[in-house]
């Protein structure tokens, strides 16, 4: 999502990444692009570096949280943030991220991933403690042009390969229940790193793009 520098939307164009430009695709949201097939008619041409990126899915239906056990927990998809957010935090708490890879669902399987950075107030107890921040972005990649094992570098800390079974984790997801066109899985976190509360953050993931964000003292 992304609208063209000095000319701010409410919610923003779906646009695909094309070197240096960002193309602007007739389709509402993410949700509805897959929901199309993933294909939507071109608009205008835009210079990358001429445009504010936004939030790629500012409101998943669900976000589940896997960890390396398979099981997954809940997350609040009214914390999503995008690239360039600055994140309020709760106050007098040591800040921790976790930092990996958010799969996006489409109608029958896996179809993008995208870099994401779940942030916890390690001072508070689960599970507020990461009820307030999930930083997504800058865009996501269509899953048969990202990489198998890519890495993910954090600042300040030791780059890490992701490797996740999507399938795997959204047949499980998928069981006695309905996944929606746009729920998001988060992969357990490839890199855990604590953060100063002043901290200006990217995470660099191989073939994916670089999100970055800055916390903001409440």
């Amino acid at each position: 999502m992304f609208h063209p520098a000095g000319m701010p939307l409410e919610r923003g164009w779906v646009g695909r990444i094309e070197g240096d430009e960002v193309v602007h695709l007739a389709s509402q949201t993410l949700q509805h692009l897959f929901t199309g097939g993933g294909t939507a008619r071109d608009h205008a041409r835009y210079p990358l570096a001429g445009v504010e990126l936004l939030v790629p899915l500012p409101s998943p239906p669900s976000i589940r949280v896997f960890d390396a056990s398979g099981s997954f927990e809940f997350a609040n998809p009214a914390a999503v943030v995008g690239p360039d957010a600055r994140v309020g935090h709760p106050p007098g708490s040591p800040i921790a991220v976790d930092a990996g890879l958010a799969g996006l669902v489409g109608p029958e399987t896996v179809v993008a991933v995208c870099p994401v950075a779940r942030l916890r107030a390690t001072a508070l107890a689960p599970p507020k403690d990461r009820d307030f921040a999930i930083a997504l972005g800058p865009w996501f990649t269509t899953t048969d042009e990202a990489p198998e094992r890519p890495t993910v570098r954090v600042t300040g800390a030791e780059p890490a390969a992701s490797v996740f079974d999507w399938e795997g984790a959204r047949r499980y997801a998928a069981e006695n229940t309905k996944l929606r066109v746009g729920d998001l899985l988060l992969a357990p976190a490839a890199v855990v790193v604590d953060l100063p509360l002043a901290a200006r953050v990217s995470v660099d993931v191989d073939g994916l793009g670089e999100l970055r964000f800055a916390l903001e003292s409440p």
